[in-house]
Formats: structure tokens, C-alpha cells, sequence
């Protein structure tokens, strides 16, 4: 079974998605024969390198609420993604550019270890302020995945992987998906959003019976 995942690396559903689908997929008879496959997606492509001000400063403008409204929307999802153990500080968020950042991740799966870089990135940018779109911030990352931080330095200053992310979110828009999370299943369906874990386990059962 094939899953691919569209996420970005400062949606904070799709950490949350993240991790009810692992804990949907420890549970599966048939875990070892999943194939996962983390797919690239921008939620603001023209984003600047760095955003200036504060997560809550950005949301607010974005949605035309209250800096109040913003601060108690980051709560709300801080306080959801603790039911899971995810510890957030949306306070401290350091948002930008992530195209940089997937550039990363493409470079990590080309090492092996995709699915360590992705866990380390998101939980950098919820868990530890980094500023997403710092190549240097992203590079220093990089050996505790398994990749010098000099190679990754050098992978971020050339344009490698640029076509990577381009090609993935071109697989995106095909499938029509303009949101995530999103799980597709064996090119067959999808699954939208940060969905409880019973969800991804039925996902994954029916699936298994279609395949």
C-alpha cells in the first residue's frame, strides 16, 4: 500500500495529522507492508524569507481578526495538539518561505531519512522558534537527521530539489487537493485534514481491502 501525504512544515494540523495517522498506522496488521511518501506543499508560496512580527500579528491580518482573536486561535490548536503530545509555542513561531525547508526534506529522503528530517523540521518550527525560512537555521538541523550541516548549507545555496517540490505540487493540484493535510491512498482516495486516529485506522482497513 502506497500512502502519499501533502503537508507543509508550519501547518500545525498537519503535525497534528501527522501524528494520529502514526498512531492509526502503529496500530495496523499491516504496517510494515505501508509505503508513506511525505509530499511537498506551500501554504504561501510568495511568503517572504521571514515573516516580520508575530505568528499571531500574521494570522490576524490574514483572517481580519482581533490580535486577541489570532492569539486565542493558537491556543485552541496548541491545546489540541497537547491531547497528542505535541508541545506548541505558537507564542514564539518564527514563520516564512518553507520552500527551502522542503528542498530539505526532498534532500533528506534522497539520504534515507526523510521521515526523521520531516518529525525534526515541524517540531523545530512548532516546538523551538526556528525560523523556517533561514537556510543557515536549516542547515544546523540538518546532523541531527543524519546529513552535515555543511552539505545541507550547500544543497540549500544551489537550487537542488527546486523541481521536486515543483513536481510534487503539481501531483497535488492533479488530484485537485488545495488544502492540507491530505492523505491519498493507492491513487484511489483521499483523506482531508487532521482527522481522529479511528478515522485513519478505517482509512487504512478499507485500503487494504480494496487492495
Amino acid at each position: 500500500m502506497k500512502i502519499e501525504i501533502w503537508s507543509d512544515v508550519i501547518c500545525p494540523w498537519c503535525y497534528i495529522g501527522k501524528r494520529r495517522f502514526e498512531t492509526a498506522l502503529a496500530d495496523f496488521a499491516q504496517r510494515d507492508d505501508v509505503q508513506v511518501i511525505w509530499r511537498s506543499f506551500e501554504l504561501d508560496a510568495q511568503a517572504p524569507r521571514q515573516h516580520p512580527g508575530t505568528l499571531n500579528e500574521l494570522l490576524a491580518s490574514k483572517y481580519r481578526v482581533s490580535p486577541q482573536q489570532a492569539a486565542q486561535m493558537n491556543a485552541n490548536v496548541s491545546g489540541i495538539a497537547a491531547e497528542i503530545g505535541l508541545k506548541y509555542h505558537l507564542e514564539k513561531a518564527r514563520p516564512g518561505n518553507t520552500f527551502d525547508a522542503h528542498r530539505l526534506l526532498h534532500f533528506a529522503v534522497s539520504r534515507g531519512v526523510g521521515d526523521r528530517a520531516t518529525e525534526r523540521v515541524m517540531q523545530a518550527y512548532f516546538s523551538e522558534a526556528l525560523p523556517v525560512g533561514d537556510r543557515a537555521a536549516l542547515a544546523r538541523l540538518a546532523p541531527e537527521f543524519g546529513i552535515g550541516e555543511q552539505d545541507a548549507l550547500a544543497m540549500l545555496e544551489s537550487d537542488a530539489y527546486a523541481d521536486a517540490v515543483r513536481a510534487d505540487e503539481a501531483r497535488a493540484a492533479g488530484f485537485g487537493i488545495s488544502g492540507v493535510p491530505f492523505f491519498v491512498f493507492d491513487e484511489k482516495f483521499g483523506v482531508s485534514g487532521a482527522q481522529p486516529v479511528a478515522m485513519f485506522a478505517e482509512a487504512l482497513q478499507q485500503a487494504d481491502a480494496r487492495a
